[in-house]
């Protein structure tokens, strides 16, 4: 464990120390955003407030899988601190904005498209660098520069502490971006001696990402404006924009401040945004704020943890749940629309972008229900608004952009749940239509270019599973995958459906949401797929990976034979009735951990058997033995899971971040539940990591969670009482805790 992991842990103990109640506890110093940053987690290690729309962050490599935050613990470059950054994502874009404090000749030649790194880049150190929710700060070695950052909503703070010299300066880098993006424009200005503002529109993941930046300086500087191309090794020829700063010259220790808005409206925008959330140059005051923001959040779980580690890994993923989705709406209210104009919008019922939905369906939107409900709706009023203005749903949407990314159309997950749990605040019938529109092979245009909206949005997979019930594998690649999520989609539809009261749609997505059972193979008790004339795909290997061409996303059959949520017992009733099932469960944790094929998904980790921890469609499995009347096994594997998948370190994720994702499956799962579909209002329980906790409703009411014979070494759960009445099942449905409840579960070392 690295050295500085166990500082964070020990401050945490000395606050834990000083007093147990919420609203003078600092929950701050339980977090390390360091964990993730290594391995293959993707997280960011910047300064950030609550689903904040900018995220200053240090930028160490630009190319690669492992740049997709644009940082890794690995490294020990620093290419600067760029304004916007993605959690813990598979895909990369973002890295706006760069800045990057100099003492001496500022180097921007040659600029390479084969180095991680800029020719401006620093060295720094670990022993030297800091972070915590809202704050960061590193030494630059290159320069001798101390760099600090600290943000409020829209804007961030630098301050840039200089050695003395006679030639300090600063390099604005615009066409600075994680995986050399295809910049389509950029302009950089000089605003009078003190100010910075600059546009960019770049195509990457988002084809059409826009965004300003307003930058004021503490000091008077001059400048020199670098608009030109660059040929790199490979003829490759790019456009360059930056502004190179000049200051007075500095004495030892003296302060610079940069404050910077953002903005994807306009530079007007981004300045409004500055000038309202950081009037003045006073660091710690905002960095007191954030910490304040995040108090706030934090506090909404209270957990006792018998050591440092696991509390921090608590907190550290609660943190993780509050970055994503992000805050699109500026100060004034505007806001930029999926079908690419710019909209007043209210700043009380702000947009947000950001919606990895294949992942976040799972368990993150699941845990807002219970902590954060209003915001919640916030965030489905969203994918709402994002439906009116660009025709149809995301599925994965960024910087106001469709992706198309992934499978599925999970935003009917969330609204379903919303409405399944008696907490919807948003139009239903207007969420019925926009829902429908996702399951219908519709090939009416919306603001998105061809080959996202016919190959992703509205790809021909919709049409087959709406006329033969299935997906041909040799139509589509990720049939199974497709088809098993979209009967989901469809059952989440016949709920919206019901509530809205329209009984007869939802019969007919009732219906569809049966899809399912046409993928599966009664010979191999697999989910397979088939060809249009209803042949098995052969040559059928289970453990078979094909990244992006198989018949499974990110996955393979051992993985995805499970997903049907909404339809547990029907599952069981497929593989042969309760005792089968059980057996096919234990096989899947017992097979040999192998993956084969030529391209196998690198997103496939976290093995435990076949069970895959490391991605979301295995998320919900080991909760299946509960439903099948084995709670031991699914108390057994959670242990397991907590134990050896989440640590109090860099590389302590063993998968993708994915938005928050990762890190709502360990806090539900630690505070001793998990909701297996969302959309019905059901949790199953598992195994409590903590011998007490505490879930601070919206409401004012409490949930507590006190275990008793509480051991790590005790994972089996003897007796669990709901307000002093004894469970006969492992389950507990919202209403249940949605006005408050006591828990007293019982442990113990054996299964009984």
């Amino acid at each position: 464990m690295n050295r500085l992991i166990v500082s964070i842990g020990t401050a945490a103990l000395l606050c834990a120390c000083v007093t147990d109640n919420k609203e003078t506890k600092d929950y701050t110093a339980y977090v390390n955003p360091f964990i993730g940053t290594g391995g293959h987690g993707h997280t960011f290690p910047g300064a950030v407030v609550p689903f904040g729309m900018i995220q200053p962050s240090p930028d160490t490599r630009i190319d690669g899988w492992d740049a997709c935050s644009g940082y890794h613990y690995s490294d020990s470059l620093l290419n600067g601190f760029s304004q916007t950054h993605l959690s813990g994502t598979g895909c990369s874009d973002y890295g706006d904005f760069l800045l990057m404090p100099t003492v001496g000749p500022q180097t921007i030649d040659p600029q390479s498209s084969a180095s991680q790194n800029m020719p401006y880049a620093s060295e720094f150190d670990h022993s030297e660098e800091t972070s915590e929710p809202g704050y960061y700060s590193t030494m630059l070695k290159r320069y001798g520069v101390k760099a600090e950052i600290t943000a409020a909503p829209r804007s961030a703070l630098y301050r840039f502490t200089f050695p003395a010299t006679d030639d300090p300066g600063m390099i604005v880098d615009a066409d600075y971006s994680i995986s050399h993006q295809n910049n389509l424009a950029m302009t950089i200005e000089a605003v009078g001696d003190t100010a910075i503002r600059a546009y960019r529109l770049s195509r990457h993941w988002a084809y059409d990402q826009q965004l300003s930046m307003y930058a004021e300086f503490s000091k008077p500087f001059t400048c020199s404006i670098i608009t030109d191309t660059v040929s790199d090794e490979t003829g490759r020829v790019s456009a360059r924009c930056k502004a190179l700063l000049k200051f007075a010259p500095t004495k030892e220790g003296e302060e610079i401040y940069v404050k910077v808005g953002i903005s994807a409206v306009d530079t007007e925008g981004a300045e409004k945004n500055l000038r309202a959330e950081i009037p003045g140059f006073d660091f710690d005051n905002i960095r007191d704020d954030a910490r304040k923001s995040w108090n706030e959040y934090l506090s909404k779980i209270d957990v006792t943890a018998d050591n440092d580690d696991d509390r921090t890994v608590f907190y550290t993923a609660l943190y993780h749940t509050g970055i994503s989705p992000n805050l699109f709406t500026d100060v004034d209210g505007r806001y930029f629309g999926m079908d690419r104009k710019i909209h007043q919008g209210d700043v009380d019922n702000p947009v947000y972008t950001v919606f990895s939905l294949w992942d976040t369906h799972r368990a993150l939107h699941p845990l807002y229900t219970i902590i954060d409900p209003e915001r919640n709706n916030d965030f489905i009023n969203s994918l709402l608004t994002k439906y009116k203005e660009g025709g149809i749903l995301p599925m994965w949407e960024l910087a106001g952009n469709y992706t198309g990314c992934m499978t599925g159309y999970h935003a009917v997950s969330l609204m379903a749940d919303a409405v399944n749990k008696g907490i919807a605040d948003f139009d239903i019938a207007e969420a019925l239509n926009a829902a429908e529109r996702s399951s219908r092979y519709d090939t009416t245009a919306t603001s998105a270019p061809d080959n996202v909206f016919h190959k992703m949005l509205m790809p021909r997979s919709k049409y087959y599973k709406n006329t033969l019930g299935y997906i041909p594998w040799n139509e589509e690649f990720e049939s199974v995958t497709k088809g098993l999520e979209y009967a989901y989609n469809d059952w989440c539809i016949s709920q919206l459906a019901e509530a809205a009261g329209d009984k007869a749609k939802a019969e007919e997505y009732a219906k569809k949401g049966q899809n399912y059972r046409n993928y599966f193979d009664p010979a191999t008790r697999f989910m397979r797929g088939k060809d249009t004339e209803g042949n098995w795909h052969t040559p059928f290997n289970p453990r078979g990976s094909s990244h992006g061409s198989g018949d499974y996303c990110e996955g393979t059959a051992w993985q995805w034979t499970w997903f049907a949520p909404h339809d547990v017992d029907g599952l069981t009733e497929l593989m042969g009735g309760r005792e089968l099932f059980i057996e096919r469960l234990d096989s899947l944790f017992n097979a040999d951990s192998r993956l084969e094929g030529e391209n196998v998904s690198a997103d496939i980790s976290g093995l435990i058997g076949q069970y895959a921890h490391g991605n979301e469609p295995s998320h919900h499995i080991i909760h299946l033995y509960n439903y099948a009347g084995r709670s031991d096994r699914t108390q057994e594997l959670v242990d397991k899971v907590l134990k050896e998948q989440y640590r109090a370190d860099t590389d302590g994720l063993s998968g993708n971040e994915d938005c928050g994702q990762m890190s709502a499956w360990y806090v539900l799962n630690s505070l001793g539940f998990y909701q297996v579909c969302p959309g019905k209002p059901v949790y199953s329980i598992g195994r409590p990591w903590f011998p007490h906790a505490e879930i601070n409703l919206p409401n004012g009411k409490r949930v507590t969670l006190d275990v008793k014979n509480y051991s790590k070494d005790n994972k089996y759960i003897t007796s669990v009482k709901l307000n002093g009445k004894e469970l006969e099942t492992p389950f507990f449905t919202h209403d249940d805790i949605v006005n408050g409840a006591d828990f007293e579960i019982t442990m113990s070392p054996e299964h009984l």
